[in-house]
């Protein structure tokens, strides 16, 4: 079978077609952006990249075209395939019916987390010789790839809220009926497709419908927003998880920088997680997917002693390179709560030297400006604070910034800001990138200005 994908370079429509590929499936697909690690991962498989979304690209025609959630009407491809009627369909709904259906999939959703967290699922069961299939936002360092088939029956796929297809307004999670959910956090994001934060708890309700008695949701037990979803029922066991909470999942005798903590469940302790990882986000994190590998039947000890092998995601905190004393790091944070926890993060691995904070403003929600008095707080942790302010940008980042007085600067290129960089870091800081997009390959070009 021959499948076109429209939009091939999203993580997610990556994530499809090494799976098709993986599958036997003849692979091919169109997109206009092309940046790595997706596109090193799609070409190291195999499959034929097309620039641009040009009608002839669907000649001859494919058995199926699968359309991404970023292709809208009026974009030449689909066009072609709704007056053509090419055989279509949305991502999800091609991997819950190809690859989903007959197995137990354990979901991780969330505003928040849910990338780390997925790869921290699928590392553990992998570790305990489960060879998990999996799909997820990322490229976790224990794999190598974002995506593969895995052996039956589990799957570890990172449960995403946002919608599906231009056709199919759902969330992509509600295709995958998940035995085993994770949900991290529920804050509001994604403003250019939910009007509120209800419009999102609706959705993360349909979700929980489609939970099974016998599965399990492993939640927060201090979320508001995550509660109200699963007061409006719940049909499924729930295990909470709390850092410092009793009963339930939690850590105790935890290190400064998170580097080791004890996992408790019930105030039983069952272990010390030693790892690579720190922040206090990361160790909810590992507490979510503890809980989730322990319903997939992975003893407790078995995942803790896996998490110290856990090497986490790409862009996830990633030391991109050290020159000179000065580290240079790339983590995909762009919503206020990310970004403080980030910030907090590395701020407590640090034990000289100063926190230089670099910000795109790049998702959606970030360019409308939802979040943008929130921004200030988020970045408190920051010694200096390099904000990119494009010519898109839906709001005076000047007038937001304001309260962050010297310690912000504003920047309308990013050589501008390669530039500051390379005259004002000092041995010792640590640079941190922070954006959800390619960034004008602007971390190897710090790198090379600071060695230079």
């Amino acid at each position: 079978m021959h499948i076109h994908i429209l939009g091939i370079c999203g993580t997610f429509m990556g994530g499809i077609a090494q799976l098709a590929k993986a599958m036997g499936h003849r692979v091919s697909g169109s997109d206009a952006n092309v940046y790595p690690p997706m596109s090193t991962q799609l070409e190291q498989a195999g499959i034929e990249l097309m620039q641009g979304f040009s009608p002839d690209h669907l000649k001859p025609t494919p058995d199926w075209v699968a359309i991404g959630n970023a292709m809208s009407r009026g974009n030449p491809a689909v066009e072609y395939v709704l007056d053509q009627g090419l055989r279509y369909t949305s991502g999800p709904q091609w991997l819950a019916e190809h690859v989903l259906h007959g197995r137990w999939v354990l979901g991780v959703a969330g505003t928040h987390g849910k990338t780390t967290t997925s790869g921290m699922l699928a590392w553990i069961l992998e570790d305990a010789g489960l060879n998990p299939g999996f799909l997820i936002g990322g490229v976790p360092e224990n794999f190598g790839c974002s995506a593969r088939l895995g052996a039956e029956p589990f799957f570890v796929v990172e449960a995403d809220e946002y919608d599906t297809a231009f056709f199919d307004k759902r969330s992509k999670f509600v295709h995958y009926h998940p035995r085993t959910l994770v949900m991290n956090n529920l804050e509001f994001d994604h403003a250019d497709i939910f009007d509120d934060l209800a419009a999102i708890q609706r959705q993360f309700h349909h979700l929980v419908r489609t939970i099974p008695g016998s599965g399990l949701i492993v939640a927060p037990g201090s979320d508001a927003n995550l509660q109200q979803v699963l007061d409006k029922g719940c049909w499924t066991p729930v295990e909470r998880f709390d850092l410092e909470a009793k009963g339930g999942w939690r850590v105790a005798n935890m290190a400064p920088d998170g580097s080791c903590f004890d996992v408790l469940f019930d105030d039983e302790t069952l272990g010390r997680v030693q790892w690579e990882l720190g922040g206090r986000h990361n160790l909810s994190n590992a507490l979510a997917a503890i809980a989730a590998a322990r319903h997939a039947g992975v003893p407790p000890a078995v995942a803790i002693e896996a998490l110290g092998r856990f090497k986490n995601v790409k862009r996830r905190m990633e030391l991109r390179g050290e020159v000179k004393g000065i580290k240079v790091y790339d983590d995909f944070a762009h919503h206020p709560t990310a970004i403080a926890t980030t910030l907090e993060g590395l701020r407590a691995r640090m034990d000289k030297g100063r926190l230089i904070a670099i910000l795109e403003p790049r998702s959606n929600t970030m360019r409308m400006g939802i979040h943008a008095e929130q921004l200030p707080g988020s970045l408190a942790d920051a010694n200096q604070v390099l904000v990119y302010t494009p010519a898109n940008l839906g709001w005076d980042a000047s007038r937001v910034f304001t309260p962050l007085g010297d310690k912000a600067a504003l920047f309308e290129s990013v050589e501008a800001i390669v530039q500051w960089v390379r005259r004002g870091a000092r041995p010792g800081d640590c640079v941190l990138v922070m954006s959800n997009g390619g960034f004008e390959g602007i971390h190897q070009r710090l790198l090379d200005a600071l060695g230079s």
